[in-house]
């Protein structure tokens, strides 16, 4: 494998050709489930030009050995999962779901747990951590005072290694918290410096953090059981075979009579039946068992 020079590698222009990426399309879906499709080519080849770069390498043919063969291709993984994935995300994203979340959803899940006090909720897919503390924050607006006296553990899990460190250290800027209403940011932010916001310490108190991969079920079984998952904007992603496998990898997880929350644009048809839809205005959401109502 011949590496370039730093001035060679930042001048040189790189082309995947068909087989370079049918190579590494395969080798993404087979360790992450995400399918990327032919017309997404240009994409794969934007998104990996950099790392080429940075590595000294001349095709990415080299890149796909790199990521086989090499001795330093644990820590590359790593960077390939930030190229790949997408992390667009914001505080209170699409507030309708959040709404019935807030005012149905955890209302029956704390009814449900009054005599133990113990609530899981699971934030699969949370990139940056903008929905897992959403989640912390709703629960404090809900519980208020009370919310000492639970036991409350949200958890968020994504591929990326970068993004949950980013995550764990709670500091946004405008951009992030552009969908949060004012009081909420007065309430649960310190301003910290110019456009910066960390998320307090109450907040970030009953939230964990694990990489994890999701179509893999022995990292999944490790992740409490649940009784809300949120997997929002996760499986657009992926290819209908993968898709199947991660929903009944969350239905497993999930206690009985539980919820899940998919993106506004996702759904489970012709993927599961095993979820009872449930409607409310502009929101949909899944539950877990056999409707009494």
């Amino acid at each position: 494998m011949g590496f370039l020079t730093k001035t060679a590698r930042l001048n040189k222009e790189y082309k995947i050709t068909d087989e370079e990426f049918k190579l590494l399309r395969d080798f993404i879906y087979n360790l992450t489930g995400i399918y990327i499709a032919d017309n997404r080519k240009y994409l794969l080849e934007t998104r990996l030009t950099n790392r080429l770069k940075e590595l000294g390498l001349n095709s990415f043919s080299e890149y796909y050995y790199f990521l086989k063969y090499d001795p330093e291709k644990n820590k590359e993984l790593e960077r390939l999962y930030s190229v790949i994935t997408t992390n667009e995300t914001s505080f209170f994203r699409n507030e309708p779901q959040l709404k019935v979340f807030q005012n149905i959803i955890l209302p029956e899940v704390i009814e449900k747990k009054k005599k133990v006090r113990k609530i899981r909720i699971w934030s699969a897919g949370c990139s940056t951590g903008e929905e897992p503390y959403t989640i912390s924050i709703i629960l404090h607006e809900v519980l208020k005072n009370e919310i000492s006296s639970w036991d409350i553990k949200i958890t968020g899990n994504d591929i990326s290694k970068d993004v949950l460190l980013a995550a764990k250290r709670g500091i946004y800027g405008e951009y992030s918290l552009r969908t949060t209403p004012p009081i909420i940011k007065q309430k649960y932010f310190d301003k910290i410096g110019t456009g910066k916001y960390k998320i307090k310490d109450h907040v970030k108190k009953y939230v964990v953090f694990k990489q994890i991969n999701l179509i893999d079920k022995f990292q999944v079984k490790l992740i409490d059981r649940s009784q809300v998952v949120f997997c929002r904007n996760v499986i657009i992603y992926f290819d209908d075979e993968a898709k199947k496998k991660v929903i009944n990898l969350i239905y497993d997880n999930l206690e009985d009579g539980g919820y899940l929350f998919l993106g506004h644009s996702e759904s489970l048809h012709n993927l599961s039946r095993s979820f009872i839809p449930k409607y409310y205005p502009g929101s949909i959401v899944y539950k877990k068992g056999v409707d009494h109502e």
